[in-house]
């Protein structure tokens, strides 16, 4: 029998999120994380399949190390990276372009091109491609696969992938809407039209993607036309601590008035902005403490949240012209009831709505928390961007016929 795991990889720059997948069911045979690599304090945290967690902390200098922590803790529980049965390795990677648009076996030239695409990527591509080297030291013989955070986007059309300025000063640098958060995109449009019982290709949905990140796609018979973020993770709607859409000449002014750098108007913008930046607080569930208190900092702060969120429903609304669910995922989309009521709240003529019960009720799995006579279906879809990889990834490796 061919070999059916595959081992997920997240590599950050100071941190490793892995997942191991049996393909022929899709059970979760283990996951883990490793993080505060290059630190004194190192932590590794492995979840086998029976729930039984170990942890330990130490020094772990490198990715190298960190990986190698991981075979360890695998091979503990007769998983190891040796096994016969893995038949590849999967990597998330944030930025692949305008050439890679779809899950891709990796060799040298694929290296390289991940490495040319740094600029655009600068904080997420060098740790992506420090894990891909390090998996492949350890298992050269096995196919890896990089699957990338932009792929599910390059559908867009040109219409609304380029940004009016002018062609030749963008075609240079590279600057165009490439959008993120596309595996969890990908995952839960698919997910929404199985709920709907209808195929991908009949349906139009909304993905509202709302965690610390957060990102909007219009997604049309399974086909991303549109979404949020740009030709950075900073572009759209209202995060954690970035500021999402900004009139541009606000840098220009920071710069001139303000007499601030570009880096420090970098770290604004993307860490000390959005929620944060508005209240002191990224935690929904803290903010929606403290807006029940009165606190109106916090009141405020939700307020520009929903309305940022609000827009983007009525615009992929109209681009879409015919939408059949708007689904909200993620860690805050999936749990906080109040930003999916408040997000459609209104929005009554274009068919959304909510049930309060449904839409209060905890559940685990893909819902519906729309009333059963509703025009439009509102979903909650939990995301889960490592099954899409290693699907991706297990799909590529047996159409070629070399898995493991």
């Amino acid at each position: 029998m061919s070999p059916t795991r595959v081992l997920v990889l997240n590599s950050g720059s100071s941190s490793v999120k892995y997942q191991l997948l049996d393909m022929r069911g899709g059970d979760r045979l283990a996951v883990g994380l490793v993080e505060r690599i290059g630190e004194e304090r190192s932590r590794l945290k492995h979840t086998p399949a029976d729930g039984g967690s170990r942890e330990w902390g130490g020094s772990i200098p490198d990715h190298e190390t960190a990986l190698k922590a991981v075979a360890a803790e695998l091979a503990k529980d007769g998983l190891g990276l040796d096994s016969g049965e893995l038949a590849a390795i999967g990597h998330r990677v944030v930025h692949g372009g305008r050439r890679f648009t779809e899950p891709t076996v990796i060799d040298d030239a694929v290296l390289a091109e991940i490495e040319r695409l740094i600029p655009v990527a600068p904080l997420h591509n060098p740790a992506n491609l420090t894990g891909i080297r390090t998996a492949r030291g350890l298992r050269p013989d096995l196919p890896q696969v990089a699957v990338f955070d932009t792929a599910f986007h390059t559908t867009m059309p040109e219409s609304a992938a380029r940004y009016a300025i002018d062609v030749e000063t963008a075609d240079a640098h590279r600057i165009r809407r490439y959008g993120f958060h596309g595996t969890s995109h990908a995952y839960v449009s698919r997910e929404t039209a199985r709920l709907l019982g209808r195929a991908p290709a009949d349906v139009n949905v909304i993905v509202l993607h709302l965690g610390n990140g957060a990102s909007a796609s219009a997604v049309r018979g399974g086909r991303c036309v549109d979404t949020s973020m740009g030709l950075t993770p900073l572009e759209g709607l209202v995060m954690g601590t970035r500021s999402g859409d900004l009139d541009p000449a606000v840098i220009f002014h920071l710069m001139r008035v303000g007499g601030m750098s570009a880096d420090e108007i970098d770290a604004l913008l993307n860490k000390r902005s959005g929620l944060i930046g508005l209240c002191g607080d990224n935690d929904m569930r803290e903010i929606r403490r403290r807006v029940d208190t009165g606190d109106e900092r916090a009141r405020l702060a939700f307020d520009i949240y929903i309305h940022r969120l609000k827009k983007y429903i009525g615009a992929y609304y109209a681009v879409l012209g015919r939408v059949d669910a708007v689904v909200f995922t993620a860690g805050v989309g999936e749990n906080a009831a109040a930003v999916r009521e408040a997000a459609v709240a209104g929005l009554e003529g274009l068919g959304l709505a909510v049930d309060g019960e449904l839409n209060a009720a905890r559940g685990d799995g893909a819902r519906l928390v729309s009333p059963p006579d509703a025009r439009v279906a509102v979903a909650v879809v939990p995301t889960d961007e490592e099954m899409e990889i290693a699907t991706q990834t297990y799909a590529l490796v047996k159409e070629s016929g070399n898995p493991g």
